[in-house]
């Protein structure tokens, strides 16, 4: 009987490992601007990424997919690699051609197909394993608007990769900038004319709302008025 090949461990392919260790950093050097919830959060997603990696789990194997915005990737890159982001640009592009791209929704918004989709690198459904945290990549052609949703029991945060960005039209967040999105706060997204923008995201939450997380963007009510 011919015998299997057993599964890869973390420590067996160490650019995920470095890519790891690379989110855990940028949660440890950003700012929590004075806030003790985001310092709570950025705590909290260092400390379950330090055990992901204590664990050592056997990766996931995915087949890499790609999505129309994938065209953007090697720009985002680019232009990251002059910031403050640029450690985890270059971890980020050893793995560019083993990413698989999705959008996470059952029905896409007719353009947004051409202009967003996600990769998970760390969850329920990444290649490392995990039930408790997701740590992921996001990538937004230029020009694009993400319509307002809101994560039900999901504490989110971006991180800028590169590009320029805002959220719910407060304010412009550029390389190095983190956003903090408690759960079930409402929020959309818009990017820069010119450029990409690539951002890195952390989900925390129990293990039952991480695996069973549905994506769904909330509508207005028939007679809401702009």
């Amino acid at each position: 009987m011919e015998q299997q090949t057993p599964p890869a461990l973390l420590s067996d392919r160490p650019a995920w490992g470095y890519l790891l260790r690379d989110f855990l950093e940028m949660y440890r050097v950003i700012p929590a601007g004075g806030s003790a919830r985001i310092r709570a959060h950025q705590r909290l997603v260092r400390e379950r990424i330090a055990s992901v990696l204590r664990t050592n789990p056997a990766l996931r194997e995915t087949d890499p997919a790609r999505k129309p915005v994938a065209a953007h990737l090697q720009r985002a890159l680019d232009q990251g690699r002059g910031t403050c982001m640029s450690r985890v640009i270059r971890s980020i592009d050893g793995l560019a051609a083993q990413l698989c791209w999705q959008y996470g929704y059952e029905k896409v918004p007719r353009g947004l197909d051409q202009k967003y989709a996600y990769v998970e690198l760390l969850g329920p459904t990444g290649p490392v394993p995990s039930d408790q945290i997701i740590l992921g990549l996001v990538l937004f052609a230029p020009s694009c608007v993400y319509p307002t949703h809101a994560h039900d029991g999901i504490t989110e945060s971006y991180i800028c990769l590169s590009g320029a960005m805002s959220q719910n039209d407060q304010g412009v967040y550029v390389p190095g900038s983190m956003i903090f999105n408690p759960p079930g706060q409402m929020h959309r997204i818009t990017v820069a004319d010119s450029e990409p923008s690539l951002l890195a995201y952390a989900w925390t939450g129990s293990a039952e709302k991480l695996v069973s997380q549905k994506m769904v963007f909330s509508r207005k009510p028939r007679n809401a008025t702009r």
